[in-house]
């Protein structure tokens, strides 16, 4: 079971981990309803190091990127779910709008983001580039997305 961490815990392992040659993989999202797409993408994220960080948006985060509806679960539900998936080791809230300042704290020797993004258009680019991370963009499963989810059971 994987475990939520605070920000300067996470930092503190990541530092403590590239000491005894351990990779670390990280990734971000809101995962607000989790569905399949969400399982595939975490645990094909895992395959890249020996530990997986995932980063989640906090509730007010959340509210500005998607709107006052928004999120449907808080924060702390969000994280423990995930928490109970085996390709998960860490869990860490953030509150900005972008990963962009704990990425460059954390420095993880992989980072994931779906593959509707690329190298350009890659919101972290300059952190992923001046902290030589290496992006594994992962391929999304088509019409599976939280979106698509509440819109189903809005129209029901």
């Amino acid at each position: 079971m994987g475990q939520i961490v605070t920000q300067n815990e996470i930092i503190k392992i990541v530092q403590d981990g590239h000491k005894n040659n351990k990779t670390f993989v990280v990734t971000n999202g809101c995962f607000d309803i989790l569905h399949i797409g969400h399982a595939k993408y975490l645990a094909k994220t895992k395959t890249f190091a020996d530990y997986s960080i995932i980063l989640v948006n906090s509730d007010s985060s959340i509210k500005r990127l998607k709107g006052e509806n928004r999120p449907i679960n808080n924060q702390n539900d969000r994280a423990e779910l995930l928490t109970y998936l085996s390709c998960v080791d860490y869990v860490v809230l953030f509150e900005e709008d972008s990963p962009k300042g704990l990425l460059e704290k954390i420095k993880p020797n992989v980072y994931t983001k779906g593959a509707d993004y690329n190298i350009e258009t890659l919101p972290e680019r300059d952190v992923i580039i001046n902290n030589n991370i290496r992006v594994e963009f992962i391929d999304l499963i088509q019409g599976k997305s939280t979106t698509n989810v509440i819109n189903k059971i809005n129209d029901k």
